[in-house]
């Protein structure tokens, strides 16, 4: 790791009150179609956050196209040029945050092996480190490794956790939460780390720790009969007390672990013995949010409930240290909140007024005595923004995308349908600049449970500004709608969550919004794996289909990971095409052209998924393209600016060229 003098900003894009000196789009440049070297920018800037004491500012920037993340420390009171720059050459920077006002703790990360060989490898090995800017000294750990508390009462020391540098939001692994980890006081000052508490297999992990660094909530599948049993333990405790349990042989029980927010969501910072707890219970729908009671163990009073959506998360108030509840999370046209506190309500909605295109507005850190906050905002017309609030002045740190316009960004809108059976389905259109009826990409990415939301979604904004409205489905078993949404979704993978899609298109054709001769469809990880199911669709809607990491044989999956000890998990498990439709046991049905791209190191869906559908799409005589993104993985964060680049190319390329007779 290295320790840089000199500032390397001269390839920065973007005007910004760091003094980065690029210009922004011109004129004639914001009113044309964007080039693909502009989409296919890695985050320019990724992160940026104030010290706890207002002194600095930390941004994790990427100065060119093709070089790597760096981290910078400024002082507040001169945002001309960097304090400090360091590097972790040959290793690269993914994340760092302030721990204290003199301590920053980031991870860094190396590609070392050149293959996959099961499932879940990783082709990168990991660092931990602690950075004083101040003294410009760096300790550093090997390993993987993150933020579990921040200990505000301990500013030399934090507690890390093994094996989870970069939160896996996806929710295909059900067992994750459930896997061994280790936790350890990291002394930042030293470098060194000290074992806290080992999981093993009868508590593999902590959910919840308190500041102090006391472990006060966890959840265990009980492999023996079944059941998820939640602990927890008071301040001082030595154990664990259980209080309740839920028998997961039951298939309704499910949603419990794969909803993936149930449980103890955080503590009472004026009573070390209540606390918040999310969860549907005596058979509602949707969860919503209560208290709870460390002292007789128990699940009280209800505090909020939405009408629409499950209460995901609580939100905290934005000075550091305070752990005061300020809001519920739950999902709708964005993240949503009702708020409980008035003052923080009146901070967000001011930030709301001055900031251009607010649309999700968050306060990523702010000093400890509220005067300097660095403020984000992500959606539609803004690619993800970073601002500077100081003794009541606003300025633009930067963007993770300056070279975009906003001005040449599409309008999201958030709708919600019927599908064939009554369910209502909540989902979003990217809507092209122009007049209908357009050209019609459905879009999915992922889970197939994850839930999306309005927000700036790259590939959409990207086939947007090429002329296509794209259609994002929260299909049926998405999470966060409630559970009869969820579960409605069971064993219908290319069944009603595929007739959902087509109900969608149906509806916007019926709105007058889309052209039936022209939509194709385009997905990702399991949005791959329904783009294969549409291609033997009967009736056919669709033009051609996109399958990019896609899962091609289900029964192959199933069998490489299956985990039988668990009757429910394992039966979901099996339905995901074991038990109903194999997409490469599809292939004498293709009836449209399909492209299928997939990294050759993906480690989520191993790539022989995509040598075996080739083999058998060619043996068969079907109309397909074939890409393989070597030295990509299967997530995003892990494609740099030439995976995008050729990704984004072959995508516009075979829509307009090769989808259908005529191109799309």
């Amino acid at each position: 790791m290295k320790l840089l003098k000199a500032p390397l900003m001269a390839a920065m894009v973007g005007v910004s009150a760091l003094g980065l000196s690029v210009s922004a789009p011109s004129e004639t440049q914001a009113q044309a179609s964007v080039p693909i070297d502009v989409w296919a920018l890695r985050d320019v800037v990724n992160a940026v956050q104030v010290s706890p004491d207002g002194k600095h500012v930390l941004v994790h920037i990427n100065p060119s196209r093709d070089g790597d993340y760096l981290l910078q420390v400024f002082k507040t009171d001169d945002l001309t040029k960097p304090f400090r720059t360091i590097n972790a050459d040959p290793m690269e920077i993914i994340g760092a945050r302030w721990v204290s006002n003199e301590f920053i703790f980031g991870t860094a990360w190396q590609v070392r092996r050149e293959q996959v060989k099961r499932p879940e490898q990783d082709i990168r090995d990991y660092l931990a480190f602690s950075y004083n800017p101040i003294s410009n000294k760096i300790n550093k750990v090997e390993g993987d490794f993150s933020i579990v508390n921040t200990l505000p009462t301990d500013p030399d020391k934090v507690l890390i956790g093994t094996g989870n540098a970069i939160p896996d939001t996806s929710g295909v692994d059900p067992f994750a939460a459930f896997r061994p980890r280790a936790y350890y006081k990291f002394d930042l000052k030293k470098g060194s780390k000290s074992l806290i508490l080992k999981g093993n297999s009868k508590f593999p992990q902590v959910q919840l720790w308190d500041n102090e660094g006391n472990p006060r909530y966890t959840s265990v599948l009980d492999r023996g009969d079944g059941m998820l049993k939640e602990y927890y333990r008071k301040p001082g405790d030595g154990s664990w007390t259980q209080f309740q349990e839920t028998d997961m042989n039951e298939q309704g029980n499910l949603y419990r672990i794969l909803g993936g927010f149930h449980g103890l969501a955080g503590l009472d910072p004026n009573d070390p013995n209540k606390g918040y707890f999310i969860d549907n219970r005596n058979g509602e729908d949707k969860a919503a949010l209560y208290h709870f009671d460390f002292n007789t163990g128990t699940v009280g009073e209800k505090i909020f409930q939405a009408e629409d959506a499950d209460i995901t998360r609580i939100q905290t108030h934005s000075i550091p240290g305070n752990d005061k509840l300020v809001a519920a999370r739950y999902s709708g046209a964005k993240g949503e909140r009702h708020w409980f506190d008035e003052d923080e309500k009146a901070l967000h909605e001011a930030l709301e007024k001055q900031i251009p295109y607010a649309h999700d507005i968050g306060i990523s850190s702010r000093s400890l005595d509220g005067r300097t906050m660095v403020v984000q905002n992500r959606g539609p017309k803004d690619p993800g923004s970073f601002w500077l609030v100081k003794d009541g002045k606003l300025a633009k740190l930067g963007s993770r995308n300056p070279l975009i316009n906003p001005d040449q960004l599409s309008e999201v809108k958030y709708i919600r349908y019927k599908a064939r059976d009554g369910l209502e389905i909540p989902g979003y259109i990217t809507v092209p600049k122009g007049k209908g009826p357009f050209p019609l990409v459905v879009q999915h990415n992922g889970g197939p449970h994850v839930n999306g939301r309005v927000s700036y979604d790259e590939w959409g904004q990207m086939l947007a500004n090429a002329g296509y409205m794209v259609f994002h489905p929260e299909n049926r078993i998405s999470t966060g709608w409630g559970q009869k949404h969820f579960d409605a979704g069971y064993g219908e993978h290319g069944g009603r969550m595929q007739d959902d899609k087509d109900d969608g298109v149906m509806h916007l054709i019926e709105q007058g919004l889309v052209d039936p001769d022209r939509v194709a469809f385009f997905g990702w990880s399991y949005g791959g794996q329904a783009a294969l199911y549409t291609l033997s669709r009967d009736p056919q809607l669709y033009q051609c289909a996109i399958a990019g990491a896609a899962v091609a044989d289900a029964e192959k999956q199933y069998m490489g990971r299956r985990d039988t000890s668990l009757k429910a998990l394992d039966a979901w498990s099996k339905r995901r095409g074991m038990i109903g439709v194999n997409p490469i046991n599809e292939v004498s049905k293709v009836n449209i052209p399909l492209l299928m791209m997939h990294p050759e190191q993906d480690r989520r869906v191993m790539y022989y998924h995509f040598k075996d559908y080739k083999k058998a799409f060619e043996a068969a005589g079907k109309d397909g393209q074939f890409v393989t993104i070597e030295g990509a993985d299967h997530f995003y964060n892990t494609h740099m600016y030439t995976h995008q680049q050729q990704i984004m190319t072959k995508i516009l390329d075979f829509l307009a060229n090769d989808c259908g007779p005529g191109g799309l």
